[in-house]
């Protein structure tokens, strides 16, 4: 089922293994997101994923459910999609590595106790790990009933998907397909292109 006839971008995925986790839920909130509409992406994703990490994320309003992010050619990718209607983020870092040589194009952000902010953030997630705490979670709640998160941050009707008042990730390590938010406010941002030896991802 797509979520616009007119729109390659995103299909939400209502068969989406109901495994979700609060771990995984978690991972969603960490990057940049993206709300559309009812959860329609804006945009074909590329065939890349990237890498985010951050010492701490604290965000509120959390939603989470099951999602398609799909090329330009097609091809689709199960995701959680994650939705946080404020966060912040310490110590951040995003890499994207070039296929087939060694270059790593990094993005950090967020040092020195003064976080990166951000509203109305989705991220397609594919893995995470850190540790994880929530405020009022509900799991398994019907995905179209969703309320807190970013404005139509909601999935299809009787599929699987989770909610909090409040999440907070220390050592988040995430695996993203798309993000993008309503506003993102990068404190102290630095970019880089790193080649040869120097070409490290965030983790």
């Amino acid at each position: 089922m797509q979520d616009r006839s007119d729109n390659p971008g995103r299909t939400r995925w209502g068969r989406f293994l109901a495994l979700l986790v609060p771990t995984s839920a978690v991972a969603g909130a960490i990057v940049l997101g993206m709300s559309n509409g009812a959860m329609a992406a804006s945009f074909a994703v590329s065939g890349q994923t990237f890498k985010v990490s951050a010492s701490e994320l604290r965000g509120e309003g959390f939603v989470q459910f099951g999602g398609i992010a799909q090329e330009v050619d097609g091809t689709k990718h199960p995701v959680a999609v994650t939705g946080i209607r404020k966060a912040e983020l310490f110590d951040l870092c995003q890499s994207v590595k070039t296929p087939g040589v060694p270059v790593v194009l990094t993005i950090t952000a967020g040092g020195g106790g003064r976080p990166a902010t951000a509203k109305d953030l989705l991220i397609d997630v594919e893995s995470l790990e850190g540790d994880v705490v929530f405020q009022n979670i509900n799991i398994g709640q019907d995905a179209s009933t969703l309320q807190g998160g970013p404005p139509g941050a909601t999935g299809d009707r009787k599929a699987f998907g989770q909610q909090a008042e409040a999440v907070n990730i220390k050592n988040l390590r995430q695996v993203a397909r798309a993000t993008h938010a309503g506003t993102f406010n990068l404190t102290g941002l630095k970019l880089k292109v790193n080649v040869g030896s120097a070409a490290k991802e965030c983790f």
